[in-house]
């Protein structure tokens, strides 16, 4: 049960959060965790220590759900676990504790058999990559302010510890970093050029966006307002929720030739708007001269392609062997979560999580040994093979290139690049299935003991 708990744990964390996050993949991380926690807990505690390890957890998992307190102590565990990172206390999370009893009720089952050392080494490290894996990322730097001081000088205020500032003194052309006195402007809802009063502008309230108006703030439209899609890259662009993205301020300055506008634009840094009308992300960069591309990460859609194309390389040579096929398949199936694991842990930064990756590695080194050996014993259809072979990077195509092209914009949103995928995945996976079940048909003896096709 520990081991199951733990595959629920990386799948849900690493394959389904990514690309499904919500009530429903946030509460199968509760559920699966406190399935595995109490039996890490017992290791430690002594093989008696079952109800004391299932009660303590419980107690625990309260305490971090219902507290601020707890909450922030179990960030700064889990900071130097797993590396910078942060719990939220979510009370409704409490309707997961009922997996307590199904883990207790486990291991006291399993109490009069004990468990094999290799598989408790085997296991402690996938379940601590599992757990760790459902901590947040600490809030990202943001731009949270801007002002235009009596000299001229821009100042778009962040939330960073030292250099807090971005300082302009061509109207947004470059910057700096700097310090600067705290603002004593008042907060206002517009801002309208001076000796211009008819154009006004204003950020949008709790999102991204700039309106603008040119009547005095009579009525308003939209100047700049970033499409559906744009938000969902921004905010796997910056790894927050698409809730998190806003625009805080604005200042107006007249400049030769007309006006600028600089926003402070939260997480995406500083957002300017040239004399001649054109607005441009220049982010966190310090020239409005360089066109700025959305960095979009794709490692989560990348590892779950890598992922796939070695189940179909897998499941087409398996599907033709004429024996060793259990063998086989059981190897295959862990080299595959050891290999997805460990391409996931690469994207940590922290010894564990990299000594986590290393096991990953070794086990599927050693796995994919295994299963040469087994395809070797076990004789596979040269068609399934070939099939195995040439559907694994038509497979890895299908899954990583609609999530490639709706980085850079095509298509719009990430939920159309997930059904794109899912289906021309399902087209190569039906396709490489019907050959083989076709040469299945037309060879149907498998043992190689026939040497004639039957009248």
């Amino acid at each position: 049960m520990t081991i199951t708990g733990v595959i629920v744990l990386l799948v849900n964390d690493h394959l389904l959060k990514p690309l499904w996050p919500g009530f429903l993949t946030g509460k199968l991380s509760d559920l699966a965790g406190l399935v595995v926690a109490p039996a890490l807990a017992a290791l430690l505690l002594g093989r008696r220590a079952d109800l004391a390890a299932t009660v303590l957890t419980g107690l625990l998992f309260t305490f971090v759900k219902t507290t601020g307190t707890g909450a922030e102590l179990a960030s700064q565990a889990w900071s130097l676990v797993a590396g910078p990172s942060r719990v939220l206390a979510d009370p409704t999370d409490l309707i997961a504790l009922p997996a307590l009893a199904l883990a207790w009720w486990v291991r006291r089952r399993s109490a009069t058999t004990d468990s094999p050392r290799r598989r408790i080494m085997a296991t402690v490290p996938l379940a601590v990559l599992a757990v760790t894996a459902t901590a947040a990322p600490v809030s990202p730097l943001e731009a949270v302010s801007v002002d235009v001081t009596a000299s001229g000088k821009i100042v778009v205020r962040t939330t960073a510890a030292v250099h807090d500032s971005r300082l302009s003194d061509d109207g947004g052309t470059t910057w700096t970093d700097g310090t600067a006195p705290a603002s004593t402007r008042t907060s206002i809802s517009a801002q309208c050029v001076p000796g211009h009063v008819t154009r006004c502008y204003r950020v949008r309230q709790d999102r991204l966006g700039v309106d603008q108006s040119d009547d005095g703030g009579r009525t308003w439209q939209p100047s700049w307002p970033p499409s559906p899609g744009a938000q969902d890259r921004l905010a796997r662009q910056y790894d927050v929720d698409e809730s998190s993205l806003r625009s805080y301020d604005l200042a107006v300055q007249a400049r030769p030739g007309g006006h600028v506008v600089v926003v402070a634009n939260g997480v995406d840094g500083i957002l300017v708007r040239d004399v001649s009308g054109a607005w441009r992300r220049l982010g966190w960069s310090y020239s409005a001269d360089a066109v700025q591309a959305d960095e979009v990460d794709l490692t989560p859609e990348r590892n779950i392609a890598l992922f796939l194309a070695v189940c179909m390389l897998l499941g087409g040579v398996g599907a033709g062997m004429r024996r060793r096929q259990g063998w086989f398949a059981g190897s295959g199936v862990i080299g595959a979560l050891a290999m997805y694991a460990a391409l996931d842990s690469e994207t940590h930064k922290v010894l564990l999580v990299n000594l986590t990756g290393l096991f990953g590695w070794s086990v599927a080194l050693a796995t994919g040994v295994a299963c040469v050996m087994f395809a070797w014993d076990g004789k596979p259809r040269a068609v399934s093979a070939t099939v195995g072979l040439v559907a694994a990077p038509l497979v890895y195509a299908a899954v990583y290139l609609p999530f490639r092209g709706w980085a850079i914009g095509t298509p719009e949103t990430h939920g159309t690049a997930a059904a794109l995928a899912a289906v021309l995945t399902c087209l190569v996976v039906v396709a490489g299935a019907a050959v083989i079940a076709i040469d299945a048909r037309r060879h149907p003896y498998l043992d190689g003991s026939s040497t004639s096709s039957p009248t």
